[in-house]
């Protein structure tokens, strides 16, 4: 049994909001400040502990049981420091809603792999997923195949959430007709999410889809969450001036499942002053490198190696949880090191079963603006010397022929080219998809409603 010194104090009235943890330490002679848990329970009551060792550094790892939606709708993620599971919703049976949530962290705080959880979460619960990696690919990319739709560039993002928007809309229409108020989960329709990773770079300051990629995503956490749909986003801003600027996105967040995992002291400020965080509240740092013991050294003392390796990934705070305040950390989701391709520790967990669901058809939310600026790119051009050799496109998409053919600064072509091609296979009768969808599924339907943002109906080509 842990030798767990523990401290239960009376607090002023409406508890204490804020604290100085290094002055807290300082006054039980704790060098170590991870290793003091300092929690504000119900009135005046709150609890200080004194642990041998931080008690989030020995988490286990992942198993497929922890990723498996219970009958609650929830899976756990991880633990909280007192050993308490850490769970993270993904449907409510009692009002039949699907969730918005949102990811906030820094750069190397753990928000790939937590993605990657509720990604297999998803897969091993009959949920379906359309994801956008706008990370190239590169953030999730033992994703591939393992979700119904996958796109890795900004146009296509907007083009799988204009699908996700009106899959919403046809729901509406359909539960309308048969006297539904609500979602009844696999009748007829599966739990369906939208995921965006690296959100920020959709919805950043001066980012080409910024207005529109916002709208769609309030929609859907406006009207999506009652039939079924739902919304994630991961994003390292930590400002909601950065993820759209909207009151209406705030709320939305404000009400799902937000988690923080290591911050900048800049995002702890925007979090309070955007309301995810209660003005007044402390939460206790996430330091970068847990256990590291800041004290002079004489001059002839030696540093230990390992000193500043950086070990707190996965440390976080749920902050619309019931312990918002309260650290905990993911359990371990793969493979220590950097692997030289896919992660087999997180495929396993994956798992070799098809995904459910069927991709969304990019094409068929391209909108009529859209073919018509490709068209007449396509016939202006430029010309010179020495011409630039067009793309192959007898591979390519509409939606990926419609970008080719645009005008040089329409859209920044860094961000929204492809890097590679796709190939079909050999006798295949169907054309090529999107190069980031999976699998390559098209669903024969109806002329979807008005795309958001264009001014006519979204036009289904075959290419």
């Amino acid at each position: 049994m842990l030798d767990v010194r523990e401290y239960v104090l009376k607090t002023p009235p409406g508890g204490v909001k804020r604290y100085d943890h290094d002055a807290l330490c300082d006054l039980l002679k704790v060098e170590d400040y991870s290793r003091v848990i300092f929690e504000q329970g119900v009135g005046r009551e709150a609890i200080v502990r004194i642990y041998p060792s931080n008690p989030l550094m020995g988490v286990r790892d992942m198993t497929t049981t922890d990723l498996v939606m219970d009958e609650r709708g929830r899976i756990q993620l991880g633990t909280y420091f007192d050993g308490s599971p850490l769970r993270f919703r993904l449907f409510d049976p009692k009002t039949g809603n699907a969730q918005r949530g949102a990811v906030f962290g820094t750069t190397g705080a753990g928000k790939s792999r937590l993605v990657q959880a509720i990604l297999i979460a998803c897969k091993n619960s009959g949920i379906v997923v359309h994801l956008a990696d706008l990370k190239h690919g590169q953030s999730v990319p033992e994703a591939a195949g393992q979700v119904a739709t996958r796109v890795t560039t900004q146009y296509e993002a907007i083009l799988m959430l204009r699908g996700l928007v009106a899959e919403a809309e046809r729901r509406m229409a359909a539960y309308a007709e048969m006297g539904r108020s609500g979602f009844v989960i696999n009748s007829p329709d599966p739990l369906t999410y939208g995921i965006v990773d690296e959100a920020n770079r959709l919805l950043e300051k001066g980012a080409p889809f910024r207005e529109e990629g916002a709208l769609l995503i309030k929609e859907l956490g406006r009207t999506g969450r009652s039939v079924g749909v739902g919304i994630i986003i991961a994003a390292q801003a930590g400002h909601l001036e950065e993820l759209g600027g909207s009151d209406t996105l705030r709320g939305m967040l404000k009400e799902g499942e937000v988690i923080l995992l290591r911050w900048s002291s800049a995002m702890m400020q925007q979090l309070v002053s955007d309301g995810l965080l209660p003005r007044g509240e402390s939460l206790q740092p996430i330091p970068k490198v847990v256990g590291q013991v800041r004290k002079i050294r004489r001059f002839n003392e030696q540093r230990a190696d390992n000193e500043d390796d950086v070990n707190s990934q996965g440390m976080l705070y749920h902050l619309t949880g019931i312990r918002p305040t309260s650290m905990a950390r993911t359990f371990m989701v793969g493979s220590v090191a950097p692997t030289p391709g896919f992660d087999p520790v997180i495929l396993a967990l994956y798992g070799d079963h098809a995904p459910p669901g069927q991709a969304i058809d990019l094409e068929e939310y391209v909108s009529a603006k859209e073919r018509e600026a490709a068209a007449e790119g396509g016939q202006t051009g430029t010309s010179s010397a020495m011409p630039a050799p067009a793309p192959d496109t007898s591979r390519l998409s509409t939606a990926q022929r419609i970008l080719a053919a645009l005008p040089a600064g329409a859209w920044p072509r860094s961000t929204l080219w492809p890097r590679s091609k796709p190939t079909a296979a050999a006798g295949s009768p169907e054309p090529p998809c999107a190069p980031t969808s999976a699998p390559c599924a098209k669903r024969a339907r109806s002329p979807g409603p008005t795309a958001p943002g264009s001014s006519s109906p979204s036009l289904r080509t075959d290419t």
